[in-house]
């Protein structure tokens, strides 16, 4: 049969044997044999080489190769290489349709598609994508190829891409003796024997893109994927791959994970043992395998005792070791971390001494003691090997296993490296509350240590946004410092903070940080730092309208104060001491406090503070119905913030003007001074105050029988009093219900 076809076609196109032996590479006796061939079953690699001598494409070459080889698929041998489908798959969804939508598109005219999936270790890259092309297989009728490219595997055999071609040539039916022997030419001949057929090509755990070239088909209809804990960005830019970054389960996918392996009577009986458990592992699909697997192995066990033993190990990678290389997670970090240059390596281990969740390059650069652009091409190389994520731009985060893991490597190195981290915040934060207020008060810091580069800030603004982005770290790096018995920098970081957490209303957050700080200097029996933790407390306190608990901080400031003769502390202590006593109802107690207040900053010398004092004797005299005068004592506080050139002290005073002009009854005044004071907070982008000044227009407004404009200035403030959670938020939204 196959000898009468190909004499046919032969003779069609005008060629003798010897033309047909030079363009198959079949010698001229193998084409005589086969057109002798009437009986017997050809070897499939054959017929698909003269068919492609032909020129035979689509349904004429599927039948020549069908009527030769007696099958209907055109091919004797059909390879099916694929590993075991995952016994349990959850989540994954986005990720599978997208392997689903380029799917569609592997049909069309045009080169392979080619999707590489990355992630770190553990994320179930290879899980992913073995299902997924369990799912596909029926679309592929020429076969499915799959290899272990072993790229981060504990024993360092890479496999040799001319190694791994000679598999699948061998698989696709192609003799021993005409497999060359060079990657060039296995490459170009693995190529031609995949034209014209539907092939799926799984590359596994793959080491970087120069390992994966060779290996990728080169016509229309055949598909690859391929897994690495590299990004493999050079796939991306010169075949056009598709790129998938794998992330951590959601905790409903997690969840899932351990139902499908455990069963639903079991993870339902025992949910906050299940929660622990996800929180233990981190939401990474190999943690949770394998304590799911050690569940599944002592069916009797509580859920409770699993996740007790994780949370008693010495670290969580402890509870989560074991003897297979395979799922200890030790050992399956350790081998992407082989990958790195000694530089990064160095890096990785350092930032697991960052207590999180994040950082930018420039705390990296203090960490190590590296210029900034060593240290964001340092931190390139780790988000590259999936080691780190930059979730946002400019930030980079562990996820907890990975952190405990580097940890653990960096203790050699801790003490330097942790004062050079908590050195950089302590003096980003120290000029950021400068910029942001810059009548606060300025600490002396000592010497910065070798290598430490704190962040430029040059406006109000990007001081404001350091902050905002930093703040979960700032919070964490106390805590840090705390637990690592650098005192000094526990208060006074909590004292840089300050400014910022009263603005944005973060009084639960400020009041635990200036507790700590408050610890810390009396451990060191510093008084300036005793001081500063207990007016800081009075602040958080008394914004909170606990104003009883904040008088008893500012008394003992004050007292602390007065032991050290401290002017200007005496000073302040006696203006937070005025508004705690304020907040009780006492404005005649408060207004005596406020004028020592006065006095003292006067003798000091300091115009910031005797502004701040006039203004707030002029708050207390409005409290006690004398109007004029106090609005004399805000007049003349203005005239110092304007001289000073203090945006907050202005902002407060012409909320205070505003106050006293709408107890006057001249609601126009109120307004605009309000109005005024709006602007400024706006500006300054103090939520906390804004919040209620706002609120404080919109009474304004509805009190001289503008409704409209009284709805309009509630709803503002009750937008910006329920970004912070500020308490006035309910009132104002009953005055809004209420119309």
């Amino acid at each position: 049969m196959l000898g009468d076809l190909v004499r046919a076609h032969r003779r069609r196109l005008g060629w003798s044997q010897e033309d047909l032996a030079g363009r198959t590479g079949v010698s001229v006796r193998g084409i005589r044999k086969i057109e002798a061939q009437h009986t017997g079953t050809p070897r499939p690699v054959t017929v698909r080489l003269l068919a492609d001598a032909f020129g035979l494409q689509g349904t004429d070459r599927d039948r020549f190769c069908q009527t030769a080889l007696g099958d209907p698929s055109g091919h004797a041998h059909v390879p099916a290489q694929l590993p075991s489908a995952p016994a349990a798959f959850v989540g994954r969804t986005l990720e599978l349709a997208g392997l689903d939508h380029l799917l569609a598109d592997a049909a069309a005219p045009a080169a392979a598609v080619i999707s590489a999936v990355s992630g770190t270790a553990g994320i179930g890259k290879t899980t992913l994508a073995v299902h997924w092309a369990h799912r596909a297989a029926r679309h592929f009728p020429g076969g499915q190829l799959y290899v272990n490219l072993r790229g981060y595997d504990p024993t360092g055999s890479v496999v040799d891409p001319a190694e791994a071609l000679c598999v699948f040539l061998d698989a696709l039916d192609v003799p021993a003796d005409r497999i060359p022997s060079g990657l060039d030419a296995r490459a170009a001949l693995y190529r031609s024997v995949l034209a014209g057929r539907r092939v799926l090509v799984v590359l596994d755990n793959a080491r970087d893109a120069a390992q994966v070239r060779p290996l990728l088909p080169g016509t229309a209809g055949c598909f690859a994927v391929v897994t690495s804990r590299d990004q493999l960005t050079g796939l991306t830019a010169t075949e056009a791959a598709h790129p998938f970054t794998l992330q951590l389960l959601t905790a409903d996918e997690a969840h899932g994970l351990l139902t499908s392996r455990l069963g639903a009577a079991r993870t339902t009986a025992e949910p906050e043992a299940v929660r622990d458990i996800i929180a233990r592992c981190a939401r990474l699909p190999l943690a949770l395998a394998v304590v799911a697997a050690r569940a599944a192995a002592r069916p009797a066990f509580p859920l409770a005792a699993l996740a007790a033993d994780l949370r008693t190990a010495t670290t969580t990678l402890d509870g989560l070791a074991g003897g297979d290389p395979a799922t200890d997670l030790r050992a399956v970090f350790s081998w992407s971390q082989r990958t790195l240059s000694p530089d990064a390596d160095r890096l990785f281990r350092l930032l697991g001494l960052h207590p999180g969740p994040d950082i930018t390059a420039a705390a990296a650069a203090s960490l190590a003691a590296t210029g900034a652009a060593q240290a964001r091409s340092l931190l390139d190389e780790l988000a590259q090997a999936h080691l780190i994520l930059e979730h946002v731009p400019g930030r980079y985060a562990l996820h907890d296993l990975l952190r405990a893991f580097a940890a653990e490597q960096a203790r050699s190195e801790d003490a330097p490296a942790t004062h050079r981290l908590l050195d950089h915040y302590l003096w980003t934060a120290n000029a950021a509350a400068r910029w942001m207020h810059p009548m606060w008060e300025r600490l002396t810091l000592p010497e910065p240590q070798p290598g430490v580069a704190p962040e430029s800030l040059d406006n109000q603004p990007a001081a404001m946004a350091w902050f905002t982005a930093e703040q979960p770290v700032l919070q964490a790096v106390v805590e840090q410092a705390a637990t690592a018995g650098f005192d000094g920098h526990i208060w006074q970081l909590a004292w840089a903070c300050t400014a910022y957490l009263m603005r944005r209303a973060y009084l639960d957050e400020l009041t635990a940080m200036q507790s700590l700080a408050l610890h810390a200097a009396h451990r060191l029996g510093d008084p300036a730092g005793q001081g500063y933790a207990l007016r800081g407390l009075g602040m958080s306190l008394g914004r909170a309208g606990r104003h009883e608990e904040a008088e008893s901080y500012y008394e003992r400031a004050l007292g602390t104060y007065t032991r050290v003769g401290d002017l200007l502390g005496q000073a302040r202590a006696h203006i937070g001491l005025a508004k705690a006593v304020l907040g009780q109802g006492r404005p005649a107690e408060a207004l005596r406090v406020t004028e020592r207040a006065l006095a003292l900053f006067r003798t000091a010398g300091d115009r910031a503070g005797e502004a701040r004092s006039l203004n707030g004797i002029g708050w207390c005299l409005a409290q006690l119905g004398d109007h004029e005068r106090g609005l004399s004592y805000c007049g003349r506080a203005l005239v110092l913030f304007r001289e000073v050139g203090d945006g907050d002290g202005l902002a407060v005073t012409w909320d205070s003007i505003g106050h006293i002009y709408c107890r006057l009854g001249e609601y126009g005044q109120a307004v605009a001074s309000y109005q005024h004071a709006v602007e400024l907070l706006h500006r300054l982008d103090d939520c906390s105050l804004l919040g209620v000044t706002l609120a404080d227009l919109g009474d304004v407004h509805h009190a001289a029988g503008s409704r409209q404009a009284a709805a309009l200035a509630w709803k503002e403030a009750l937008d910006v009093l329920d970004e912070v959670g500020h308490p006035r938020a309910e009132p104002v939204r009953a005055k809004l219900a209420a119309g």
